[in-house]
């Protein structure tokens, strides 16, 4: 509405002006704005367009509009002036089909000076725009290029690349883009960005990085720039690139979010480092940003298990494994303690996988009873052994430790 208003305002100034004849251009340029001759209003529409400014410029934007309503002009000229002003009135006041309705007119009627066609051609293209008319902004922007003769403009060649990204006719958004960064005088972000979508939009993702590769050292400053090359060099499996990316950003603070926390701390894991990914996620989690659930708690837990630092592994397994009594969280933790050789620690947690519902619960009594012979524990082993052999899943591998156990009591002359 803002850029509007601005753009209304900035043409009134010009109305006064029209009251009087401009000079006629030179004809050997062969601008059809600059041909275009323009002529003073009607005597009786002069008094009532000067009466209606003056009260604009004292700010009496409804009297200004009561004034010109009240016109009634007589020629075509003087009707697609009036109908010019009030277009500009009532884009300024916010009533956009109006001004469309009046602006539509006087364009359509072609009669204007040069200045004042080609304006208000350009402030009905942009009201089109704003109200997501979309096919036939564009058509009139580029009627305007042809009537002024300004093909060199890269910001209307953003706005009808905003129109066709609206509606999603890609290649006509690459076309458009690229004609207006070759007519910017400095960096345009707007029309890299509408490059991106589209390559995005066509899935040619090595395109989009591409674009992505020259915004960022243009943009430095923009710490989304950063995290979208980094996911865009994930998109094309260039892993070693998004892990220098994510690394980069997140050492400058652009990893503001969980979601870009856990991409960054995936690849680290993945490209070896896990007790880094670790750490991070682990700070992360401890600060809030990233949110102390089941699933974040069993990221961590996994992050810290394949650093093998397995006491940290076992602790948060556990914690996960606490938010909906979770046997497999259980079986995990209990596991890993057993890993860690801390078997009495790791008996308790064991029952409590079985406790809380196993698909197969034969593979905790294993684990059970594994546990219970290394602490020489025959008779608990032995029990667990047998009802893992209950399970087709440890079957076998309980039926095998089973005659190990039965040795083992017998030299140990304990009975079963």
């Amino acid at each position: 509405m803002r850029q509007v208003n601005k753009l209304a305002s900035a043409l009134l100034l010009s109305l006064s002006a029209g009251l009087v004849l401009a000079p006629v251009a030179n004809a050997a340029e062969k601008c059809p704005m600059e041909l275009r001759q323009s002529k003073a209003v009607g005597e009786s529409a002069a008094k009532k367009v000067q009466k209606s400014f003056q009260s604009y410029t004292d700010g009496k934007l409804d009297e200004a509009i009561a004034v010109l309503l009240e016109a009634n002009p007589k020629g075509e000229f003087d009707k697609a002036y009036v109908d010019r002003m009030l277009g500009n009135f009532y884009a300024e006041k916010g009533q956009m089909g109006t001004a469309i309705k009046y602006l539509k007119s006087a364009v359509d009627a072609d009669i204007l000076g040069g200045t004042d066609h080609a304006g208000t051609m350009k402030l009905y293209a942009d009201l089109l725009l704003q109200e997501k008319k979309y096919k036939e902004a564009i058509g009139y922007y580029y009627k305007w290029m042809d009537f002024s003769c300004k093909k060199d403009d890269a910001s209307v060649y953003r706005r009808i690349g905003v129109a066709y990204t609206e509606l999603k006719e890609w290649d006509k958004v690459l076309s458009v883009a690229d004609q207006g960064l070759s007519h910017a005088t400095s960096p345009d972000k707007g029309l890299y960005q509408m490059k991106l979508t589209a390559y995005f939009n066509k899935k040619q993702y090595k395109d989009a990085v591409k674009v992505l590769e020259i915004m960022v050292p243009l943009f430095q400053e923009d710490k989304t720039l950063w995290v979208q090359l980094a996911q865009f060099y994930l998109l094309t499996e260039d892993y070693p690139k998004s892990l220098a990316t994510y690394d980069l950003s997140y050492r400058n603070g652009y990893l503001d979010t969980a979601g870009n926390v856990t991409r960054y701390t995936q690849l680290l894991a993945q490209n070896g480092s896990p007790y880094r990914a670790a750490k991070v996620f682990e700070k992360h989690l401890k600060e809030g940003l990233i949110e102390t659930n089941e699933k974040n708690l069993s990221i961590l837990a996994g992050f810290f298990h394949n650093a093998k630092e397995l006491k940290e592994a076992a602790e948060y397994y556990g914690k996960a494994a606490a938010v909906n009594n979770d046997g497999k969280l259980y079986l995990k933790q209990g596991r890993i303690l057993a890993l860690d050789q801390k078997f009495n620690e790791a008996i308790p947690v064991l029952q409590k996988s079985v406790e809380a519902g196993l698909d197969n619960p034969g593979e905790a009594h294993f684990e059970l009873a594994l546990a219970h012979l290394s602490l020489k524990q025959y008779k608990s082993a032995y029990k667990e052994a047998k009802l893992a052999a209950n399970d087709k899943k440890t079957e076998r591998s309980a039926k095998s430790y089973i005659a190990y156990i039965e040795e083992k009591a017998r030299i140990h002359k304990i009975t079963l």
